[in-house]
């Protein structure tokens, strides 16, 4: 059974390689469910790892409907996935209504050419999941990540199984909520690979700082934060 371990680090990939792990599916920002790494870290990588990376493509966090600026990026950060020698592309979009963004996604597994290409847990959003995975299946993607569409794996298990009896041609990789307690029954239901990020924390400092850089208000699954230029416009025009 393939092991993917989703690594936010340079520490967390080499510990997750040290560990016996197949793949990396290397982002950052787990608290927000992975961003795009940065380039330094992409160079690092391909420095010290051994083992297959697959490189989270998703410029931020929030919703996975993006606009045509946030798209280019994502193309970009593909060319240089590819030109860096990577091995796979997690992505994917959807419209604002829940369904695949075929067009947009197309384009993305297109551009990976022949690197794997999973479309990520943006899966786990969509309105009809038997249907989405027939369509991801034509595009020609190799995996899917789903929880389900559950908090976690082991509470979406049915749906999962559903899914992977269905599938064809792509591989169903569960992942969310997987540790040593319950990844074994993922093995006996049939899956080919599974994915976790196997973290735990880890405590640096001895005392906590007196301002807190954690900011809970700009996270939201429905959208995004924007600087807006009517506010910067009524800043400057106060000092300048």
């Amino acid at each position: 059974m393939l092991v993917e371990v989703c690594a936010n680090s340079l520490e967390s990939a080499m510990n997750a390689q040290k560990a016996g792990a197949d793949r990396i599916e290397l982002c950052t920002e787990l608290a927000v469910g992975g961003i795009t790494p940065s380039y330094g870290l992409l160079k690092c990588i391909k420095t010290h790892l051994k083992i297959p990376v697959h490189v989270l493509v998703r410029p931020r966090s929030g919703d996975f409907t993006y606009s045509s600026g946030e798209f280019n990026i994502m193309k970009r950060d593909i060319e240089l996935c590819i030109e860096l020698g990577f091995d796979g592309i997690v992505s994917g979009v959807l419209h604002k209504d829940f369904t695949l963004d075929v067009e947009r996604t197309k384009a993305l597994v297109d551009l990976s050419g022949n690197l794997k290409f999973t479309f990520h847990r943006a899966f786990d959003w969509v309105l009809d999941p038997l249907s989405t995975l027939k369509k991801l299946e034509t595009l020609g993607v190799d995996y899917i990540l789903s929880s389900g569409q559950q908090n976690s794996a082991l509470q979406g298990i049915e749906l999962l199984r559903t899914l992977h009896k269905k599938t064809t041609s792509c591989s169903i990789m569960p992942g969310g909520g997987i540790n040593s307690d319950n990844a074994r029954e993922f093995k006996t239901s049939g899956f080919g690979a599974l994915h976790l990020s196997g973290s735990e924390y880890i405590k640096r400092l001895a005392e906590n700082p007196a301002v807190s850089m954690n900011s809970p208000s700009f996270l939201s699954n429905q959208g995004v934060f924007v600087s807006s230029v009517n506010a910067i416009e009524s800043v400057i025009k106060e000092v300048k």
